[in-house]
Formats: structure tokens, sequence, C-alpha cells
């Protein structure tokens, strides 16, 4: 049967897109537990919302059942599918682009958008490697997708005509009728692309090794120019309005013995691209925000009003400046939001739209304000968890979830979905909660009652990251889109899950993100980890005899670090790819004793340097072809609890990415989970 389903998936492959239309699904039912965990793992999950500049069309991909298509749609009318690829075959769609008239889509099939340019993943176990592939589609002529070339990050020319796309370093410029043309060949990593006004130049930021430069390209000449090059970083370049001048930040990375350092360690600049001359704008004042921190998307734009809008954390939280483009002082665009996470210009230049949490740190809602007058309203209701703005033409559309509906796409101002909503009515909301960790910290958390009146089993799950927050909802993350549902599951199953959102986690303020002591500097996060499970040990009806722990990626090492310090208080744990040995080289600014004391450290903080107290059942999960972390790190861990004798269950997933690309391995996993948990927990009362 495995043999068919891969052989059906190779013949799928081969396949070219097709037009077709929207498939629909209904409310999920509630069904015997052992098929809701499938059932609901296949619900579909949208992500990666495009607009088109000059029209009211949306792009974004869905994923169903580990089957991925491109769905369009134009406000008002219903949704399409572009593509008609049926099979979970582990190949990723990505990097969606619209012309500006929305006449044209391209997008990116294959390889590994965290990882463009390194080798290809073949998560589908193919017998050949699927390419990196650049696909183009008019959606006027309704024929189907073709590939124009490998490669990655595809851009439209403002007039729609010309495509540009990168593979390895080189910059293809393709018009869609003749085979791409090379334009440039870079050293380094080449993002954050656009064009000029006028379309004769390519504006990007090149990654090198330890440094990145902005630099631009003349089509017509065939020149290369690099910007105000530094002993740092230049990132989020964006043109003038009249394409005559290019703006970045530059910042640098404060050493690492001075990491707490409140220097000034960065600036928003201006380069005149027809002297070459580059004069900052605006410099961040020494203290609070002195470091530099970007939201999760474009951090710098220039608007039509002649100002420059970029993040600053001065008042210790992430908020939105305004400056204008010719210096002077910065303006708080955001000073009532909490913590800022995405924003966007609006089409005319005047506003703002972003999503933050204002007035309650675990929500996530969109707002808009003017750049001149600071006025600002709220677009989206309690209850939803909004997220990533985008506009197609002078329509707003944003990624929505809530407790019982996933990552869908909606139009803000009638608040219609662009697509099917689908939903599962039998999930309640989790609780927020609050509980304090030993050093007086307040920790947040999602807190999933189990049903039955007890004695229930109990979980704590530890988030990765660690730059994340989990909601009281559907994230809009595919991997805990997916965590969620599990933790509503088991939940159904009678146990108590507790998610926690334990310090370096983002959108509580800088100071919480930037906590002293956590991870190789000693582990002060797992003080709130331990805190959530005393706090759930103590909830009625709970048996404090059978807790248990999971998580993955950074919540593997919290989940293995658990269960090596507190086997007593942890009777199972379920660690997916997770860190055990934290000791890395320590920087060469350090004398030679104060490195080794760093490194001491660095192994106190670990599992592995608690290891000789580890008692507890383990399940190991992990991915050979893992990008982020490496797979050596499950080899160790499996060969020292061997060792000594501590009991552990093993699944090994070949060609599996970090993320997990495949349904089929994530419902492997996530059953195994439970099946573990099950077994082990029940044996520990």
């Amino acid at each position: 049967m495995r043999f068919l389903t891969l052989l059906f998936a190779t013949l799928v492959l081969l396949q070219s897109p097709s037009l077709a239309q929207e498939d629909r699904f209904p409310p999920v039912t509630d069904v015997a537990s052992s098929e809701n965990l499938a059932e609901r793992l296949a619900l579909p999950f949208a992500s990666g919302l495009a607009g088109a500049a000059d029209a009211p069309v949306f792009a974004w991909v869905k994923n169903a059942r580990g089957v991925r298509n491109v769905m369009v749609a134009r406000a008002g009318e219903t949704a399409r599918r572009l593509t008609d690829y049926g099979a979970d075959d582990g190949i990723e769609i990505y990097g969606l682009a619209l012309s500006p008239d929305g006449t044209k889509l391209a997008f990116v099939r294959g390889g590994d958008a965290s990882f463009a340019d390194d080798h290809s993943p073949n998560t589908g176990q193919a017998v050949e490697a699927p390419d990196q592939t650049v696909y183009l589609a008019n959606l006027a002529s309704g024929a189907a997708p073709r590939a124009i070339g490998r490669g990655h990050d595809p851009s439209f020319s403002p007039d729609g005509r010309s495509l540009l796309f990168v593979r390895s370093g080189t910059i293809m410029v393709s018009t869609g009728e003749d085979e791409a043309r090379r334009v440039a060949d870079l050293r380094g990593n080449a993002g954050d692309f656009s064009w000029s006004p006028d379309g004769t130049r390519i504006l990007f930021r090149e990654l090198r090794s330890g440094h990145s430069i902005v630099g631009v390209v003349d089509i017509a000449r065939a020149s290369l120019h690099y910007l105000g090059a530094t002993l740092g970083h230049s990132s989020d370049p964006a043109f003038s309005p009249d394409g005559q001048a290019v703006a970045f930040i530059q910042f640098r990375d404060a050493p690492a013995r001075f990491d707490d350092s409140r220097g000034s360690f960065w600036s928003v600049r201006v380069a005149d691209l027809a002297t070459g001359d580059v004069r900052t704008v605006w410099s961040a004042p020494e203290g609070e925000g002195g470091q530099y921190y970007g939201t999760r998307g474009r951090n710098l734009f220039w608007t039509a009003s002649g100002h420059l809008l970029f993040p600053h954390e001065g008042s210790g939280w992430l908020h939105v400046m305004a400056v204008p483009a010719t210096g002077g002082p910065a303006h708080d665009l955001t000073p009532d939001a909490n913590e800022v996470e995405n924003f966007v210009p609006t089409p005319d230049g005047r506003g703002v739209v972003y999503s933050a949490n204002p007035g309650d740190l675990d929500s996530r809602t969109l707002w808009q304000v003017d750049i001149a007058s600071g006025a600002d309203r709220r677009l989206t209701d309690d209850g939803q968890f909004a997220f990533f703005p985008v506009f197609g033409g002078t329509r707003l559309a944003a990624t929505l979830t809530d407790a019982r509906s996933p990552a869908h796409m909606v139009l803000i101002d009638t608040m219609e979905a662009l697509g099917p909503k689908p939903s599962v009515a039998a999930y309640p909301g989790p609780q927020t909660v609050r509980f304090t960790a030993e050093d007086g910290t307040s920790v947040h958390g999602q807190y999933f009652r189990g049903v039955g009146e007890g004695p229930r089993p109990a979980l704590i799950f530890a988030h990765g990251g660690p730059r994340r927050q989990m909601i009281a909802g559907f994230h809009p993350i595919f991997y805990y889109h997916n965590t969620y549902i599990r933790n509503q599951e088991f939940a159904a199953q009678g146990y108590d899950v507790l998610s926690v959102n334990f310090r370096s986690g983002t959108n509580y303020g800088r100071a919480f993100r930037e906590a002293p002591g956590t991870g190789r500097e000693g582990a002060s996060e797992y003080q709130d980890i331990l805190a959530g499970a005393r706090w759930l040990a103590a909830r009625p009806g709970v048996d404090p005899a059978r807790i248990g722990i999971w998580g993955g990626s950074w919540g593997g090492y919290l989940a293995a670090l658990a269960l090596a310090r507190d086997s007593d208080l942890f009777g199972a744990g379920v660690d997916l790819h997770g860190v055990h040995a934290m000791v890395r080289p320590v920087p060469d600014t350090y004398a030679p004793d104060e490195a080794l004391a760093i490194q001491q450290l660095q192994w106190e903080s670990s599992p592995m340097g608690a290891i000789e107290d580890w008692r507890s059942p383990v399940l190991l999960i992990h991915g050979d072809d893992d990008q982020n972390v490496d797979y050596r790190q499950s080899l160790l861990l499996a060969r020292e609890l061997t060792a000594r004798g501590v009991p552990f269950e093993e699944l090994a997933i070949p060609n599996e990415r970090h993320d997990f690309f495949r349904y089929e391995s994530w419902l492997e996993s996530l059953e195994a989970t439970g099946d573990f948990f099950d077994r082990t927990l029940e044996q520990a009362r």
C-alpha cells in the first residue's frame, strides 16, 4: 500500500497544474476520537496571501491533507483554484506574486522557502527530487500555469510585462514569452527585491558572511552598484516614489560580551542614486531600543506622503515610527499598541494598517492609523486573531483565525471570507491564563480543560522558536496550526493541557523576549515550564502523578530538559527534533578562561547536562533532512539514553524536514504522540 501511495504521488508530480473550481469543506462534525485527529489535520490551511497593487485581486496557498494548491479571488467573486495538484507529495508552494493589474500570477513550487538555495528536499521520496521552479499564469486566459525557470522570489515589473526571479545569486528576468535572461550574478544570498517605479532598475539585499549590503542593478546599462556598505548589515531597501533614491536600515549586532548594551546600533539611511551620497535620516537613541529588532514582515516603507515607516522598541514595545524622508524627529504612530507584529502602508501613502495586541497581550487585531494626525481605528473584533494585512488595489484583506476556524483569508471592509471558511464546531476556546514563575516572572498560557471529572492526566506543551507566541485559537503558522489541533484532541480525550508562552517568546515586550539567562545562557525559561506544570498539577481533577510534556524544536529542547531535570514531576515526554547539547563555539572576544566558563554554562543548560537524573520514558521524533536542528542531536540523545537504560521510543522519518512537509508525516507523528502518552501516563498511576 505504501508503494502504491508513493507511485501515485510520483505520477501526480508529472501532471501540469490546471484551472479548477474551489471545492467546499463543510464544518467538521464530532466523530470517534480515533478518527478525529486524521480528519482535523486534513482541514484546509491558508497561507502566503498576496495582493495586486492596482486591482482587488488576491492569491494564496491552500494546504488540505498535504495537497497544496494556489487559490485566486477577486473581491466580490467566488475564489477559484488555479492549480490542480492532488497528492500529499511534500512539495511546497510559496512566493506568490501578482502583476499590478492582477492579470498574471507567479509562484514557486519545490525547494524550501526557508532555505531557498540549498539542496532540494524530497520529502515525498520521489525517484528524483523535484526542482525549485517558478511558474507563471495568465489569469485572464485561464490557461494552466507554466514553468519559466528554476529559482525563487518572483517579482513583477511596474508594467507587469517582466518578471524577475533569482537562482543561487543569479538574477533572471523573463517576459514569459522567451527564455529568461540573466541580468546579474551576485556573490551572496539575495532577497528583498523591488523594481524602480519606471521599471529600469532592480533593488535587492544581498546576505554575505557576517554582513549584508544593498545594491541596484540598472538593466538597460547592465551595471551593478552597491549603496552605503558598512561593517554591519543593510536591510529592507525601498525605492523613493520617484525612483531617484533608496532608503535602507543599517544595523550591527551588539558584541557577544556586551549583548545587553544600550548603545545605538542602528539607523535609517537614504542613498542618492545619481551621486551615491548616503545620509542618515534617523538614528536609534541610546537606551531601550538601541539594538535593531524587526517585525514578521517587511520593515521599511517609503510612502507617497514622503515618510519612512519602520519599527522601533524605544518604549520597550515594538511600535511603528514615521520620519520625514528629508530627516527630522520620528513620530510613534502606534503608542497605544503593545506589540506590532506586522504593518503595511495604505495605497494612498497616508496611513498604516497593522496587526497588534493593544489592551490584551494575548490578542491580535488589525488597526489603521493616519500618519498626519495619528488618529486610529480598529478594523477587527474580539474573538478573532488577525495577521498579515495585504492590500489588493484599495481593498484590504488579511489572514484570520479563531478558536474553531483555521487560517482563512478575509476582506476586512466587509468581513467576508475570500474562500470557504472551515470550522470545527466541537472545539471550545481554550482559556487564557496567567501564573507566576519562582523568580516572580508573570507567564501567560492557554489552558485546554480535559473532558471528564478526573482524575485526569495532564500535559505541558512548549512551543518552538523560541521567538513565538501561542494564542487561544488556531495559529497562522502551519506548524502550530497542527499542534493546536493535537492539543484540542488531547482535551477531547480527557487530558488537561497547558500551552506555555515562556520567556524569550514574542508579543510580551522586549524585556520578556530578551530575558536574561535563557537558553544556553542558563535556561531561565525552564522556570516558566516548571511553574506551568505545578499550576497544572493543582487544577481540580488533575492527577499530579500523570503529567507529561511535549514540544518541538525549542519546545523539544525544553521537553528533554524537563525529563532530565525533573523526572519526578514529568512522567513522560515527547521530543520532536529538539536540541540536546547546547554547547557551541564561543566568540573570540572572550579570554580563554571566560570561554571555558561560558561553555560549562551551556552544558549545564542542556538536557545532556542533567541526563544522569533522567528516568522518565520519552518518544523521540525527527526527520533526517532537518535543516533547522541537526539530526545528530537526536542520534546523540538516543545513544546516551540507551547507555543509561532510560526507556525511549523513536520515530525517524527519512527525507522529512523540520516543519514536516507531508500530511502523512504530521499524522504519523501526532498519532504516535497520543498513543505514547496514553500508554506511559497510564502506567505512571
